[in-house]
């Protein structure tokens, strides 16, 4: 048995529902991410968008395989990454609703010139190559690179703008009155 199985197996882990716990009380900025693998797009909800490197321009985020878009996302080799602020709400909401065909209003998303599923009139996207996918638990943790972006709402270094954020299982904007002064 290799020594990570032993590890694994040996040690007790936290009960599921302190570790839900945990993390419900954890806010998690809110992303869409879309893909087309061939045989039509998905897209899904998530807070577990990161950056993790400049340069190259690397994100990360984590879907689990319990998700209906994860088959698609484990053949795509590109996806959009839609990052939402407030007034995107519709769409995040779009994106984590199960059982309905979340590209049903043609008029609200098309494709990009590469294939790729994207929202209109979101706060910003980008295309990404994905580079990297590791089985952790349940879920996959993709390592996407960053090719191509568009930013339709953008606001200066540390003034309000009316972020999107999900925490206790509720729906939350930032804006002036969330922000603390320095």
């Amino acid at each position: 048995m290799p020594a990570s199985e032993v590890t694994e197996s040996a040690t007790p882990s936290l009960p599921a529902e302190y570790f839900k716990a945990i993390f419900r009380g954890h806010p998690g900025g809110v992303s869409l991410i879309t893909a087309d693998a061939g045989d039509g797009p998905v897209a899904l909800t998530a807070t577990s968008v990161a950056s993790i490197s400049v340069d190259p321009p690397l994100l990360v985020f984590s879907i689990s395989a319990l998700s209906s878009a994860a088959k698609v996302l484990t053949r795509a080799t590109s996806l959009v990454v839609h990052s939402l602020d407030a007034h995107d709400i519709e769409v995040a909401k779009l994106g984590a609703t199960s059982g309905i065909d979340r590209f049903a209003q043609k008029q609200t998303w098309s494709r990009l010139s590469s294939g790729e599923p994207v929202f209109d009139d979101v706060r910003a996207w980008v295309r990404c190559a994905v580079i990297e996918r590791v089985q952790a638990g349940t879920s996959t943790v993709f390592v996407a690179r960053a090719l191509e972006s568009d930013i339709e709402r953008d606001s200066e270094p540390g003034q309000p703008s009316n972020g999107l954020v999900y925490h206790n299982r509720a729906w939350h904007r930032l804006d002036e009155n969330s922000q603390f002064s320095n």
